[in-house]
């Protein structure tokens, strides 16, 4: 390769971590695997203080079978406890009925073809 070329790289390179954008893909395994288990610890935490344990059983549950609906469900639990929406913890009422309304919102609509098995001219 091109010195000049290379040299440029790297000088842009140094510019772009010295302004904090380290994202060239260089960023350090150890730092973001810290950052996801913080995350999840404070997930878990948020969780256990506004979920009674016959709740948070049944989303774990659902968390083996759908996840994407078991963290759709976690994240409006979140959401409202964080905003001050919740007046006391979740039982399992309450979460049956997050879960139905999370169903109505992604219920789709799923057409089948069937199609008559007739015998053309055609086929003789």
């Amino acid at each position: 390769m091109d010195p000049e070329l290379e040299e440029l790289r790297q000088k842009r390179l140094q510019q772009l971590r010295a302004q904090g954008g380290g994202e060239v893909g260089n960023k350090n395994p150890k730092e973001e695997e810290a950052k996801r288990a913080a995350e999840a610890e404070r997930r878990t935490m948020i969780l256990a203080q506004v979920l009674e344990p016959a709740a948070r059983e049944r989303l774990n549950r659902i968390a083996l079978v759908k996840p994407e609906k078991a963290r759709s469900v976690e994240d409006m639990i979140i959401n409202a406890a964080q905003t001050g929406r919740l007046g006391a913890k979740v039982d399992e009422q309450k979460l049956i009925q997050l879960l139905e309304d999370i169903s109505e919102q992604t219920k789709q609509t799923k057409v089948t073809f069937q199609r008559k098995n007739r015998l053309d001219d055609d086929d003789y």
